[in-house]
């Protein structure tokens, strides 16, 4: 595995996360780092000697002698990997985590680690030959699933056969010769978020992915809270009826349940043939099966049946999400992943749910919104949990 130059030391670490925003002159960055002048040129000249780091060029004047300007290596390039239960994203990035070239394809989890993880590598790969990169400095992965962030392997999770304790950061460090972390597909959602989304300002939000499953990435202070064993804001297995469906985890009347995406295709068929739905049971003879994007389709065409399903979906999300607010008190909700798209009928019922029922002090100035990033969250958040590794003196 190619070693990837990292910092020496905490300073540095701190400048490069900095530069991961934007290349800034030597006099910016002393606004706001606790180092003397000289200390601060002794550790940008390493970070340009360590090859992170080059000048570039000459500041405009603050009044005096112009200051020179420092960004990031051209040269560095991450791979985020987006592993969801029906679909594979990647994408290469710059140091700054700009997206280069971004590659997305049907995939089925079950299918197990060895097929799935192999189709990811191959995707990287077909990037690296479309000139992207010709070595990469590190790859961040996101799997659905419960993750040991420490050991880097997913952990019992629900719709992943075969991945328990698969060594998915191992496997894929060493078929791409570079730095791997892995962790769950929400949290390197919101790490998107925080990066380029919505929260690029806010310090302490959640963000609730609704597809096949339904997770809660957890940010507090800017930084991802995973809890003790990696578990945390596993949402969807959260109970809101005990005389519910069963879920995949085993358990019965899971948020999961009701409104998972193969939940949602259950629901919407049975509506179909019991004759709540001109639309829906019209596409259901034509294709067999229904979707989410089903659904969606008919309630933007008005049909009654298929709003008033996003509707009770929506009214269990909100009572889930507004007991988390009440506890959490988050500065931002955003709603994101493929049932998301179903759009402002969705969100409403959230938000009218949440609003009514959580403590006003908590939803006083509480935004709840969707997603702007779409297909890119996860991408881009996978990136920037390597490059947080990587840009770190540990």
């Amino acid at each position: 595995m190619k070693r990837t130059a990292r910092p020496e030391n905490v300073h540095q670490a701190t400048l490069l996360r900095l530069l991961r925003d934007g290349g800034r002159s030597r006099a910016e960055l002393g606004d706001v780092v606790d180092l003397s002048r000289s200390k601060l040129n002794v550790e940008l000249d390493r970070l340009v000697e360590l090859g992170l780091a080059e000048p570039d060029g000459l500041a405009a004047s603050r009044g005096g002698r112009r200051s020179g300007r420092v960004r990031l290596s051209p040269r560095t390039r991450f791979a985020g990997i987006d592993i969801g239960a029906t679909s594979i994203d990647v994408a290469v990035t710059t140091g700054e985590l700009e997206v280069l070239g971004h590659l997305s394809e049907r995939a089925d989890i079950r299918e197990g680690p060895a097929a799935v993880l192999e189709r990811a590598v191959e995707l990287v790969g077909k990037l690296r030959r479309e000139g992207l990169c010709s070595e990469l400095n590190g790859v961040g992965i996101g799997v659905p699933g419960p993750v040991s962030f420490a050991e880097g392997v997913p952990v019992v999770p629900p719709i992943m056969p075969g991945w328990d304790r698969y060594p998915v950061r191992e496997t894929i460090g060493q078929e791409l010769g570079c730095p791997a972390m892995v962790d769950n597909d929400v949290n390197i959602m919101a790490l998107g978020e925080l990066h380029a989304g919505l929260a690029k300002n806010v310090d302490d939000f959640l963000l609730v992915k609704i597809g096949t499953g339904i997770g809660c990435g957890i940010v507090v202070d800017g930084k991802i809270y995973r809890g003790v064993s990696g578990s945390a804001g596993d949402i969807g297995h959260i109970r809101v009826d005990d005389l519910g469906p069963v879920c995949a985890c085993g358990n019965s009347g899971c948020l999961e349940a009701y409104f998972g995406g193969a939940a949602l295709a259950r629901e919407a068929a049975a509506l179909a043939r019991a004759g709540g739905s001109a639309r829906l049971a019209e596409r259901l003879a034509v294709a067999g099966a229904l979707t989410g994007e089903d659904v969606a389709a008919a309630a933007a065409q008005g049909d009654p049946g298929a709003i008033a399903l996003i509707r009770d979906g929506g009214r269990r999300v909100g009572q889930v999400l507004a007991s988390l607010v009440s506890f959490f008190n988050p500065g931002l909700v955003i709603i994101a992943g493929g049932v998301a798209r179903l759009g402002h009928v969705l969100l409403a019922e959230i938000r009218s749910v949440v609003y009514r029922r959580s403590l006003p002090l908590a939803t006083g100035n509480l935004p709840i919104v969707l997603s702007e990033l779409g297909d890119t969250a996860g991408v881009v958040g996978a990136a920037r949990l390597i490059s947080d590794h990587v840009y770190s003196a540990t």
